[in-house]
């Protein structure tokens, strides 16, 4: 698969590159589920790049071994949550930043895209990274926080970047009764913030991957909706 490397603080991290036949001067950056850069993952990069974003995948898992895992394997996934951090998550997130000035790309013309742990992600980036925009599928820890992050709760005073959450109603680890309580936070941040939800979809819709999880029309909307966030708000060169 098309990859690179990029040098952290904390060592090499591979990042999947999907780059564009025509290139709209723009990027985005795509953020894993718990289950490492997989084929869904790359996929998602590669529908990116027909839009022609140029597409970086990075392996955040890069300090316990960049492992691929079983969608079933929840206690090996637990496992290599728990070695990231809010610090490390940083790091890895400005060194994705700075490698799309390779193609000319600044960061307000960068957008970012997480699912599941990814979502949560994606909602940390809009509270600390100058990028243009920032969206988030399913991502938890809104009312205890995650991977040495704060909950979104806490971390909603501090979005600075336009984000949209999509969530499914039916995700039994993120009650939409918190999901609510995300929306009324955000009611009063400067940054153009949307939350939208799914009735009938649960955690995981949007992969395919996941024939128990994958919800289609959820998903076809969602998708559409992600790509008309990054067309409204991402710079162009």
């Amino acid at each position: 698969m098309p990859t690179r490397t990029l040098t952290t603080p904390d060592g090499v991290m591979d990042v999947y590159v999907a780059e564009p036949a025509q290139p709209r001067g723009a990027g985005v950056i795509v953020i894993q589920e718990a289950f490492g850069v997989n084929h869904h993952i790359q996929s998602i990069a590669d529908r990116l790049a027909a839009e022609g974003y140029v597409a970086l995948a990075p392996a955040l898992f890069h300090r316990s071994g960049s492992p691929i895992l079983d969608y079933g394997d929840i206690p090996a996934a637990t496992q290599h949550l728990g070695v990231l951090t809010a610090a490390g998550l940083s790091v890895d997130l400005d060194a994705t930043i700075a490698a799309f000035a390779d193609y000319g790309i600044t960061a307000r013309q960068i957008g970012l895209i997480g699912f599941c742990m990814g979502g949560s992600v994606s909602f940390f980036a809009a509270t600390r990274c100058p990028i243009g925009a920032s969206v988030g599928f399913y991502g938890g820890g809104i009312a205890a926080g995650r991977m040495g992050m704060p909950s979104l709760l806490e971390m909603a005073p501090s979005v600075t970047v336009p984000w949209l959450g999509q969530y499914g109603d039916e995700d039994q680890g993120i009650p939409v009764e918190q999901v609510e309580q995300l929306r009324e936070a955000l009611a009063s941040v400067g940054a153009d913030t949307q939350i939208i939800r799914y009735p009938g979809a649960g955690h995981g819709f949007n992969c395919d991957e996941r024939p128990a999880a994958y919800h289609r029309a959820s998903a076809v909307a969602a998708w559409s909706r992600a790509l008309e966030w990054f067309d409204r708000h991402l710079a162009r060169s």
